[in-house]
């Protein structure tokens, strides 16, 4: 029998895409409690999870994504929020699930040799 091989690993490791799986379930998740009253947790969870990323993004030196979710997490703001409604607003969710999914897959940093 021959024992088996070891995994390759990658150079680079992707912090940021446990947090924009979680941000882009919890943004189409939303677009269904748009009115409702745990749209509240929506917009806390996306608002987080946006800076989060966003740290993630300055730790990797890829600047451009935190205007990105700093933007994203003003907009999906829980105690100063926006009075968005309609079609747009189901519609910027759709938009920021698919940003994160982006960012999160970008999103990386050198692997450390341990």
């Amino acid at each position: 029998m021959s024992s088996p091989q070891p995994r390759p690993t990658s150079e680079y490791q992707r912090n940021a895409f446990a947090p924009a799986i979680l941000a882009a379930i919890a943004c189409v998740a939303g677009t269904a409690l748009i009115g409702h009253e745990y749209y509240l947790a929506i917009r806390f969870i996306v608002a987080i999870l946006a800076v989060i990323i966003g740290w993630f993004a300055l730790q990797a030196r890829q600047w451009w994504w935190a205007p990105v979710m700093l933007a994203i997490a003003v907009v999906w703001n829980p105690l100063f929020p926006f009075p968005f409604a309609g079609p747009w607003w189901s519609g910027a969710h759709a938009v920021a699930a698919a940003v994160f999914l982006v960012a999160g897959s970008l999103i990386k940093t050198p692997r450390t040799p341990a």
